[in-house]
């Protein structure tokens, strides 16, 4: 699955963004994705995934009852609402299939990422 991440952008804290990820690929479809970030200087995270369904959804604590990700099979497309953003929030964020934890630091295969800057 190829991807391109768009939405991001500098919102003050306490503030609202919609991050889209776009894919292409008939497997999207069959596919449980994820999205992560990476701020400066650290490594990249888990943040959300999303069953391939769309009828189960992960949040990493850090995000939980302020991210919510969602997807549209007939789109091929995957969103993150993200609201009562914190100065913590600011980084690149990424969508890919779901990974396993201990494969982030060197999986290679990303789209360009979209960044998120959190003023406070």
């Amino acid at each position: 699955v190829q991807v391109v991440e768009s939405g991001g952008g500098l919102v003050q804290a306490g503030g609202s963004l919609r991050l889209t990820c776009i894919a292409n690929g008939r497997s999207f479809s069959r596919t449980p994705m994820a999205w992560y970030r990476q701020a400066p200087g650290k490594q990249r995270e888990f943040v959300a995934s999303i069953t391939t369904g769309g009828a189960a959804t992960m949040n990493a604590d850090s995000v939980k009852g302020r991210f919510t990700v969602s997807r549209d099979n007939t789109k091929n497309t995957m969103w993150l609402q993200m609201d009562n953003l914190e100065p913590d929030d600011a980084a690149v964020y990424y969508c890919n299939v779901v990974l396993p934890q201990s494969l982030l630091p060197t999986y290679e295969s990303w789209g360009p990422g979209t960044q998120v800057t959190v003023s406070s």
